[in-house]
């Protein structure tokens, strides 16, 4: 069974940085597209980014592709989504998903496994 354990997460001051990683076990995480969704307090979870399996492809939301990029070593089977020019309306529960096809996708039925999330606060 494949597990996904995010990390990373903390309370930081608008205009900070902080790098969520995400750490998989127990599957085949080379061949696995990867992405990170997040859902703000009472709010649906949206997509934020994804990965192929071999990095070659990535693909970001608007609301954050000037800010926010994502990368994987798939030597430490690992996915990061750094993050900087944090805004409080980043304020959510980070989640790392896991896609068997390898491809860039974006949409949460696409993704076959999921972490319990990590909590990113931005104060004003």
């Amino acid at each position: 069974q494949v597990q996904l354990v995010e990390s990373g997460g903390g309370l930081v001051q608008a205009g900070g940085s902080l790098r969520l990683s995400c750490a998989a076990s127990g599957g085949s995480f080379s061949t696995y597209g990867m992405g990170w969704f997040r859902q703000g307090p009472g709010k649906e979870r949206e997509f934020v980014a994804a990965i192929s399996w071999n990095g070659g492809h990535t693909y970001t939301s608007d609301s954050v592709k000037d800010r926010f990029t994502i990368s994987r070593d798939n030597a430490k089977n690992t996915v990061y989504l750094q993050m900087n020019s944090l805004k409080p309306e980043d304020t959510a529960v980070y989640y790392c998903a896991a896609d068997r096809s390898g491809y860039v996708n974006y949409r949460e039925y696409e993704f076959d496994y999921w972490g319990r999330g990590t909590q990113v606060t931005v104060s004003p």
